[in-house]
């Protein structure tokens, strides 16, 4: 059974506070290219609105986008925010990817 993506209470916590005092809130986009060291790799960035297909994961007013080409790369994968000693980034922990490049943005299927 394929579910779509999830994003946790972090990541929805982190994109509130990027928003925090902006003008127009930001949505978080997560998408799938072509490239990278491994095959694939992650595109995270902000955007102002969303695309006809997207699908859209809100929680109090944040929103995550991914696209249609994206989501079956996504499937049960989750979406989180990492605040280590070497950086704070969005993360993705993906069931599907058979392997991963060393900083986690590439990987194959």
């Amino acid at each position: 059974m394929s579910l779509p993506p999830k994003v946790t209470d972090r990541a929805f916590e982190r994109l509130a506070e990027i928003n925090e005092g902006a003008t127009a809130t930001q949505c978080l986009r997560v998408a799938v290219e072509g490239g990278g060291c491994s095959g694939f790799q992650y595109e995270i960035k902000l955007e102002d609105t969303a695309a006809d297909d997207d699908l859209i994961l809100e929680k109090d007013g944040q929103k995550v986008l991914v696209d249609s080409v994206s989501l079956p790369f996504l499937t049960n994968a989750v979406i989180d925010f990492s605040q280590e000693l070497i950086g704070a980034r969005f993360v993705i922990e993906n069931p599907n990817a058979s392997s991963s490049c060393g900083c986690g943005t590439s990987f194959s299927m």
